[in-house]
């Protein structure tokens, strides 16, 4: 069984903003790495306390946090942000 990659609408915000060259690098490792991937957990790690059943994948100093959804094969990445502001509650 495959998974398949799904962006939310924030995320892809995200990956706009952010410079061309890193846009795509990360978005080109997560196609390879994880669409049609057999199993997304071996590139990840997955996250605890208040976030647990997400998991992170760390890109160089970014990180994108998905959601495996295991009854769909679908992974959902739903933020992507550099490594020092991921992980902050926004109020």
């Amino acid at each position: 069984m495959q998974y398949k990659v799904i962006f939310t609408p924030k995320a892809l915000k995200q990956l706009k903003k952010l410079d061309r060259q890193t846009s795509k690098h990360i978005y080109n490792w997560i196609m390879e790495k994880l669409n049609n991937s057999t199993d997304p957990r071996q590139h990840g790690k997955a996250l605890q306390a208040n976030r647990t059943g997400e998991w992170r994948y760390r890109i160089g100093n970014y990180r994108v946090l998905a959601d495996i959804i295991d009854e769909k094969v679908i992974i959902e990445v739903f933020k992507i942000e550099h490594r020092s502001t991921v992980y902050k509650i926004k109020r």
